[in-house]
């Protein structure tokens, strides 16, 4: 493989909670990590709705946006122009919960809002757990069908509702029967990354034995004395760009910016060609 020679790609995923709400949240951001690529979910507004020339004035001339009022929607922003734009449905909802993208040097970046979940772990009683799971049944499928493409390379990012080691909880014990935790998600889970061979960008730079969360909920009076996070959000690469990751952060400082999201964003570095 040659070593790459050209400026790197600087990614920053982020659920959001309301992006026209967060919008000083989201140029502080950019003024702090001034990523290239921002993949963004639960933006929560309806296409022609989304705060394109306040995000233009931010630096990011190229936007694509999936999304429903007032709940879910994904959106990718960038520095650079896509060359191809895909909006995708799944589980016969289209709820505005993937956009997939292409640079112009081959990259594809694909990000995800996955559904929570609800708050009880039966399909039989919970319909939303059940999307759920439908979901993460979909998703494997349709990597499974891709497996011949494995080389590719991809970078899928999101807020897919689900913390699959138990370092990734702040107590497995006490977490296993909550919604984002169970072996019925954990297992689809790693079913997928196993599927494709996917890297675990985060446990690629924090170890495994170490506990590492990337949300935090409103409930907690104060987030970080009880830190009792769970790891919902993440970046997978294909093995294309295996040695390509230099660099990762999850800026947990932004959890006590002013009107946080309950989610923090993950930025990394990845060397082009």
């Amino acid at each position: 493989m040659p070593a790459p020679t050209s400026k790197p790609l600087t990614l920053a995923t982020w659920n959001i909670n309301s992006v026209r709400l967060r919008m000083p949240l989201l140029a502080r951001l950019v003024a702090e990590a001034q990523p290239e690529i921002i993949c963004l979910q639960e933006t929560k507004v309806d296409d022609p709705l989304f705060p394109h020339e306040a995000i233009a004035a931010l630096g990011y001339p190229h936007r694509a946006a999936n999304g429903r009022k007032g709940y879910h929607g994904v959106a990718i922003l960038s520095r650079e122009p896509f060359a191809r734009v895909d909006k995708h449905a799944w589980c016969g909802k289209d709820d505005g919960r993937h956009l997939t993208v292409r640079l112009g040097d081959g990259l594809e970046i694909q990000n995800y809002y996955i559904p929570a979940g609800g708050d009880v772990p039966d399909p039989a009683v919970n319909e939303k757990f059940a999307h759920k799971l439908q979901f993460l049944d979909e998703m494997e499928a349709l990597w499974r069908k891709r497996r011949g493409k494995a080389r590719d390379r991809v970078i899928v990012v999101g807020d897919l509702n689900v913390a699959p080691h138990e370092t990734d909880v702040w107590s497995h014990r006490q977490l296993l029967d909550v919604v984002s935790h169970t072996p019925a998600e954990t297992d689809r889970f790693k079913a997928i990354l196993a599927g494709w061979d996917w890297i675990d960008v985060t446990r690629a730079f924090v170890p495994l034995e170490e506990k590492v969360f990337s949300w935090w909920s409103y409930r907690n009076q104060d987030w970080k004395l009880s830190d009792r996070g769970r790891r919902l959000d993440h970046v997978w690469a294909s093995r294309a760009l295996e040695g390509r990751i230099s660099a990762h952060a999850i800026l947990r400082d932004a959890r006590d910016w002013p009107q946080p999201s309950d989610h923090v964003p993950i930025v990394v570095r990845v060397e082009r060609d």
